[in-house]
């Protein structure tokens, strides 16, 4: 039997173990060596099946703990739970001599060379299943120090593992988060204040693989153009500032070597993504990049309700996104020149912008994968 510990490190262990579940094996020796106890375990039971797992043990078979499992559990007297936070044994909840000609004491408790069985309840009644601590004193029935020192313990064990809850419930939004943003068809960079690369999406990996608009340069984020970098070291040089520019609509645009434009749009990072994982930890800020295009009927339409464009002119807007200048356009959709023009004409009218950069730049706004 391991030398019990003081109640001040057990109680520092316990929490330890709030922060890191994984410590909750060795905190369950502990506990066990401070009730003076044949065994101890964490296990949760469900208040409607019946059914029981558990967690974490010390001083019981594995085979006892495998048949409590598949078969006692639905015999064991705590098919009515105490209330939480109170130490109860079997006297305290069912008659004792009828316990003792029933299958779970016959068949489960007293091969194991016991009587009694000591349990509180760690999480409150709206659990579905929630979570126990259950001591089997031994030969002997519980003792009132076993009982003193299970209920002193208790509301430190019960707060770890809410504790443990809340950072698992965190980790859980964060690996979702996570996730979607894996899924997106945008690049997804996440950078630090020195614009290192924290993290990308695959989107994001396939820009920066392409080695054109946006490049990796020993881990940091580089822009084909020196405008683009250095609006790239202003903005990202802390959470502040990303956050300044994303409540702007800060957008960077960017154009490849073969004059195709991309937009970068700032994106302030929740605590929760910035915190949330390991993986993306120090970043202060995120850039989407996409493709500057009018991407379908639906935007178009939009662009078109938003600026009343003929349709005539909305084609002509199109086909400047997707295919190029004016010479371009006419060949793409048969027209003369000068008639792209004048269409052209009346939509930097009708959409306040005077070149064509800052058309493309209009559109792709519509075409913003976080508004659609």
């Amino acid at each position: 039997m391991p030398r019990p510990p003081n109640p001040s490190e057990l109680i520092e262990s316990i929490y330890d173990a709030g922060l890191h579940p994984e410590l909750w094996s060795d905190v369950i020796v502990m506990l066990n060596a401070f009730f003076g106890s044949r065994a101890c375990g964490l296990m949760s039971k469900d208040s409607v099946s019946k059914s029981g797992a558990t967690h974490y043990y010390c001083g019981v078979d594995p085979h006892y703990i495998q048949l409590y499992a598949e078969t006692y559990a639905q015999y064991d007297p705590l098919a009515r739970l105490p209330r939480y936070g109170e130490v109860r044994n079997i006297p305290d909840l069912v008659n004792f001599d009828e316990y003792r000609r029933g299958r779970f004491y016959q068949e489960w408790l007293r091969p194991q060379g016991c009587v009694d069985v000591a349990n509180v309840v760690l999480e409150p009644s709206k659990s579905p299943c929630p979570m126990l601590m259950t001591v089997i004193p031994g030969k002997d029935m519980l003792g009132a120090d076993q009982r003193a020192r299970m209920q002193l313990i208790a509301p430190h064990a019960s707060r770890a593992l809410m504790i443990n809850r809340a950072i698992e419930r965190k980790q859980q939004r964060a690996i979702a988060l996570a996730d979607v943003v894996d899924r997106l068809n945008a690049g997804v960079i996440l950078l630090d204040g020195a614009c290192h690369i924290v993290h990308s999406n695959s989107a994001g990996e396939a820009i920066l693989a392409a080695d054109d608009v946006l490049r990796s340069v020993c881990g940091r984020l580089v822009a084909r153009s020196s405008e683009a970098n250095l609006a790239l070291r202003e903005i990202f040089r802390d959470a502040g500032d990303v956050a300044v520019a994303a409540a702007a609509g800060r957008k960077i645009p960017l154009m490849s070597h073969d004059g195709t434009f991309y937009i970068a749009h700032v994106i302030a990072l929740p605590s929760l993504l910035r915190n949330g994982a390991e993986k993306v930890c120090g970043a202060v800020g995120a850039l989407f990049v996409w493709k500057a295009e009018v991407d379908g009927q639906s935007c178009a339409g939009l662009i078109d309700r938003t600026f009343d464009l003929t349709p005539a002119e909305l084609r002509v807007l199109q086909s400047i996104v997707e295919v190029g200048g004016v010479p371009e356009t006419a060949d793409a959709l048969g027209i003369a020149e000068s008639t792209v023009k004048t269409h052209l004409h009346r939509v930097f009218a009708k959409t306040g912008v005077s070149r064509q950069a800052d058309l493309v730049k209009l559109a792709a706004g519509f075409s913003n994968p976080l508004v659609h």
